[in-house]
C-alpha cells in the first residue's frame, strides 16, 4: 500500500473499553511519524448496544468517513459476516480485529495472532512447544492457537467453558495444520491438562478489571510450566503475578497488544510503525511496568 494521506480516523469497538491503551498507542506513533491520527472509542457499554450491532456500527463508521476499525471482544467473530472481503488470516481464523475501510470497501485482517507470535517468539523464545495447553476458544484464543501451531507446537490442548466452541474451533485448527495436533477436551480436565503441559496460554477475560480473579488454582502452576496470559489491562493479572511468585517463565499480554497494534498501524496507514517505540510508549502508558520485549 502506497501512503497516499496524512490524516487518519480510527475506531475501536468493543464492550468495556475505557481503560484500552490501543487509542493512546496508535495517536502516539502517528504523532512520532507526523500524521494526525484521531482514535476513537465505541464502546458497546456506553453506547447501550448488544455485541450483534456490530454491522450497524460498521455501516455508521462507513458513512462517517473512518479509514479503519479495531475490534475487540466480544465482536471478532460476529463482524466477519458485514465485511466485504477477509484476508486469509482471517479466513482461517473466522475472527477479525482490523478493519481497513478504503474505496468503499470494508477489509478483514486478523493481527492477534501475528501479534502474539512475535511477542512469544521474544519473550519466551526457548520455551518448550511440544505440549501446549490453551484456555479460552473465542476470537483471542482462535488467533493465539494458530500463532501455536504456526510456531511448531506439537499437540494443542483446548478448553473452554463452551465445550461446542472448544470442539469447533479444533475442528478449524486439525483441517489447517493436521489431525494429530489439536485435541479439545472438557474445562474439568484442566488439572489433568497443565500437569501433561509445558505451557499454558490464557485467553479468557478473566483477569481484566471489569472479571477480576484468575482462571486456574495456583496449586496447578508448577515451576516447570511457563504461562502466558493475552490481558494487558492490567498487565499485572492475578494469573501472572501467581504463575510469577510459582517460579514459571512468565509471558503478560502487553507484547501481544503491542505487536497487533503495529501491524493494524501498517494496515490503516500504509506507513511502518517503529516496534521498538510503540513498546516504549506502552511501558508508559501502563505505568511504568516493563514490557516483555
Amino acid at each position: 500500500m502506497v501512503h497516499t494521506q496524512d490524516s487518519y480516523l480510527i475506531g475501536l469497538v468493543g464492550s468495556g473499553i475505557g481503560p484500552s491503551l490501543s487509542p493512546p498507542l496508535h495517536e502516539r506513533e502517528a504523532d512520532e511519524l507526523g500524521l494526525r491520527y484521531l482514535y476513537r472509542r465505541w464502546d458497546l457499554d456506553v453506547l447501550g448496544k448488544p455485541a450483534d450491532a456490530i454491522g450497524e456500527l460498521l455501516a455508521a463508521a462507513r458513512t462517517a468517513g473512518y479509514d479503519g476499525l479495531n475490534i475487540t471482544h466480544p465482536c471478532k467473530q460476529l463482524v466477519v459476516e458485514h465485511l466485504d472481503e477477509l484476508s486469509p488470516d482471517a479466513v482461517a481464523l473466522g475472527a477479525v480485529n482490523t478493519v481497513v475501510l478504503t474505496g468503499g470497501r470494508a477489509v478483514g485482517h486478523n493481527t492477534d495472532w501475528s501479534g502474539f507470535a512475535r511477542s512469544f517468539s521474544r519473550g519466551l523464545p526457548d520455551a518448550p512447544v511440544d505440549r501446549v495447553v490453551l484456555l479460552g476458544a473465542g476470537g483471542a484464543g482462535s488467533a493465539v492457537a494458530h500463532a501455536l501451531l504456526t510456531l511448531g507446537t506439537g499437540v494443542l490442548r483446548v478448553l473452554d467453558a463452551v465445550p461446542e466452541r472448544a470442539e469447533r474451533l479444533a475442528a478449524s485448527l486439525r483441517e489447517r495444520f493436521g489431525a494429530d495436533r489439536v485435541e479439545a477436551a472438557p474445562l474439568d480436565t484442566v488439572p489433568d491438562a497443565l500437569a501433561w503441559a509445558d505451557g499454558f496460554v490464557h485467553a479468557t477475560p478473566v483477569g481484566m478489571a471489569a472479571h477480576p480473579g484468575t482462571p486456574v488454582p495456583a496449586e496447578l502452576l508448577r515451576p516447570e510450566l511457563w504461562v502466558a496470559d493475552v490481558v494487558y489491562r492490567p498487565l499485572e493479572t492475578e494469573l501472572v503475578r501467581t504463575a510469577r511468585a510459582r517460579g514459571c517463565r512468565v509471558l503478560d499480554g502487553g507484547g501481544m497488544a503491542v505487536f497487533q497494534a503495529v501491524d493494524s498501524f501498517r494496515l490503516f496507514t500504509g506507513v511502518e510503525p517503529d516496534a521498538d517505540r510503540m513498546l516504549r510508549h506502552f511501558a508508559d502508558l501502563a505505568g511504568g511496568v516493563h514490557v516483555h520485549s
